[in-house]
């Protein structure tokens, strides 16, 4: 499951960036859940084919994450998002509230550097 899930993430940062080819095949594997076999009968290519387009297109998303980090960034924000609204519950008052979002904004900004 973590990793379709993880395709699905790469997929939404990055399949924009592929070609109208790979979208449809990547799309189709991951999101239709078909078959390679599947795949190959309604493209008219080979099992193999799909297979080794698949294994290149995630290989290529993956290094676009590698250099980009757009995923770890989102991931980071939304974590950042979640401390905020812990801190919001878990603050006995405006002050302790203050500093806690002084330091999850920090870690935001550090991040986006």
């Amino acid at each position: 499951m973590e990793k379709i899930v993880e395709q699905g993430l790469l997929y939404d940062f990055y399949g924009q960036l592929l070609t109208a080819h790979q979208q449809k095949i990547y799309e189709q594997a991951v999101y239709e859940n078909l078959s390679y076999n599947e795949i190959a009968e309604q493209e008219g290519i080979s099992r193999q084919a799909v297979h080794d387009l698949i294994r290149r297109t995630t290989a290529l998303m993956q290094r676009y994450e590698n250099r980009l980090g757009m995923i770890r960034r989102f991931r980071s924000l939304r974590d950042a998002a979640d401390d905020l609204c812990e801190a919001a519950d878990a603050a006995g008052s405006l002050e302790e509230l203050a500093e806690r979002a002084r330091g999850i904004a920090d870690r935001i900004r550090k991040d986006l550097s």
